[in-house]
C-alpha cells in the first residue's frame, strides 16, 4: 500500500500546525508514504513561516499580517492579507488535495470553502468553521464529494468510534469528555474572577491562548458539541459532555444495543492529527504510548452546568440553528480577546454571550454573507457592552 499526498497546512505556526509538522517529519521515514507539503499559511508569526517555508521546500506562503509580510525575506510566492489563507487556497490547490485546516476563530472559514470548492479533504483543526458555518460547510462538502476529516482529539475519537457503523439510528448518543480544565472544582464566584494566568494554565494539554481560554471557560466544550452536531449530523439531545480529568479517553459513542465504544490514549494532538491526515490508513504514529502499568484508574465526573454554562448556550444555539452559531462564536472570539487585555473579568466571557445571544435576531442562512453580518454584528455588540463595562467596572462580575 502506497499513499501520496500533496498538503496545504493553514494555521502553521500554532501548536496545532507545529504539531502537523512534527507529524509530517515522522512520516518521512514511514516507507509507503509520500506526502508533499506545498503550502503554508500563518497569521503573524513571519520568521517562524519562513523558516517552515525553508525546511520543507515550500514555495508558496500565505500571512495575514501586511506589516509583518513587509519584512519578510521571501523567494517564493507570497499571499498577504486577511484574505491571504484563501488566495493560496485557490492558488494551488487540486482536487485530491489535503487541506489541515487549522487557523483559529472565524478567520479560517473562506479557505475552508475554497479548499472544499477545489475538490480538497479537509483535516479540520477550526472548530470554529462548523459552529458559524455548518449549514454551508457540510452541504458544500457533501455536494463535491470531499471528506472533512475531524482533528480535535474528541471528535477524533467518535469518528474512529463511528467507523463501521451502517446508521445513525444505531447510535443512542455520542458522549464528548472534558478535562475540566484548570478551573475544575472551584466555585462560580472563584471562577468569575479568575485571572488570565490562571485561565491559561492547563492541567493536561500544551495550547494556544485562545483555545486554553476557551477550556478554562468550557466554551470550547461548547463548540465541539455545536461541532459534533454538524459532523455526525446528530440532534442536541444526543449530545453529551463528562469531564474527565485524565484526558485518557477522548470521547464516547454509545449504540442503541447498549454497547459503548471509547477511544484511548495520551494526551497528545499529533494522533488525531495523522490519523486525519492518513485516513483511512493507520500508519506507525510518533506519539507516547499507553502506560498501562501505571494506569490504575479512569475518573469521570458530571459537569457543573452553574459554574460553566456554555454547554447548556450550545443546546441553544443547535435549535435556534441559522445565524445563531456565528453569533456565538464571534461574540467569544471578542469576549476572549477583551478578557485577555485585562478589559473585562473572566465571567465577562459569558456574560457577553449570552447577551450577543439574546440582544442579535436570529436569521436564516442563504449564504455566507449572511453570516458574516450575524459575525459583524455580534463584534459590534459586544465591543459596546465591553466598553460599558469598562465604564462601570463595580457591575463587571453581575449576572445581566
Amino acid at each position: 500500500m502506497h499513499v501520496s499526498r500533496r498538503v496545504i497546512l493553514l494555521g502553521s505556526t500554532g501548536s496545532i500546525g507545529e504539531s502537523t509538522l512534527d507529524v509530517m517529519r515522522h512520516m518521512r521515514a514511514l516507507p509507503d508514504l509520500d506526502f508533499e507539503l506545498i503550502g503554508l499559511g500563518a497569521g503573524s508569526r513571519g520568521q517562524e513561516l519562513i523558516e517552515q517555508a525553508r525546511e520543507f521546500g515550500v514555495d508558496e506562503i500565505s500571512i495575514a499580517d501586511s506589516e509583518v509580510a513587509a519584512s519578510l525575506d521571501f523567494q517564493g510566492t507570497m499571499h498577504v492579507g486577511p484574505g491571504s489563507a484563501r488566495e493560496l487556497v485557490e492558488s494551488i490547490a487540486k482536487p485530491g488535495d489535503l487541506v489541515v485546516a487549522a487557523i483559529v476563530g472565524s478567520a479560517g472559514i473562506d479557505a475552508v470553502l475554497a479548499a472544499i470548492d477545489a475538490g480538497c479533504d479537509i483535516a479540520l483543526a477550526n472548530k470554529e468553521t462548523l459552529v458559524a458555518a455548518g449549514s454551508i460547510v457540510m452541504p458544500r462538502a457533501a455536494e463535491r464529494g470531499v471528506h472533512i476529516i475531524p482533528v480535535d482529539s474528541e471528535h477524533s475519537a467518535i469518528y474512529q468510534c463511528l467507523r463501521g457503523s451502517d446508521s445513525d439510528r444505531e447510535i443512542r448518543r455520542i458522549v464528548i469528555t472534558a478535562s475540566g480544565g484548570p478551573f475544575r472544582g472551584r466555585d462560580r464566584e472563584t471562577v468569575r474572577e479568575a485571572t488570565p494566568e490562571e485561565a491559561l494554565a492547563h492541567p493536561t494539554w500544551d495550547m494556544g491562548q485562545k483555545i486554553s481560554i476557551d477550556s478554562a471557560s468550557m466554551m470550547n466544550k461548547a463548540l465541539e458539541v455545536i461541532e459534533a452536531h454538524w459532523l455526525f449530523d446528530l440532534p442536541s439531545d444526543r449530545i453529551e459532555v463528562i469531564v474527565h480529568p485524565q484526558s485518557i479517553v477522548h470521547s464516547f459513542v454509545e449504540y442503541v444495543d447498549g454497547s459503548v465504544l471509547a477511544q484511548m490514549g495520551p494526551p497528545d494532538m499529533k494522533t488525531p492529527i495523522q490519523y486525519a491526515m492518513t485516513w483511512p490508513h493507520r500508519m506507525d504514529g510518533c506519539s507516547d504510548r499507553m502506560d498501562w502499568k501505571s494506569l490504575q484508574s479512569l475518573v469521570f465526573e458530571q459537569l457543573d452546568h452553574d459554574v460553566f454554562p456554555p454547554v447548556d448556550m450550545a443546546r441553544e444555539v443547535i435549535e435556534l440553528g441559522g445565524t445563531a452559531g456565528a453569533i456565538f462564536n464571534a461574540a467569544n472570539e471578542v469576549a476572549v480577546e477583551a478578557f485577555l487585555g485585562g478589559e473585562i473579568l473572566f465571567g465577562g466571557i459569558h456574560d457577553l454571550v449570552r447577551q450577543a445571544l439574546d440582544g442579535i435576531p436570529v436569521k436564516q442562512v442563504h449564504t455566507i454573507n449572511d453570516i458574516e453580518e450575524a459575525d459583524s454584528a455580534a463584534r459590534a455588540l459586544v465591543r459596546e457592552r465591553i466598553g460599558d463595562m469598562v465604564n462601570r467596572p463595580a457591575t463587571m462580575g453581575e449576572d445581566k
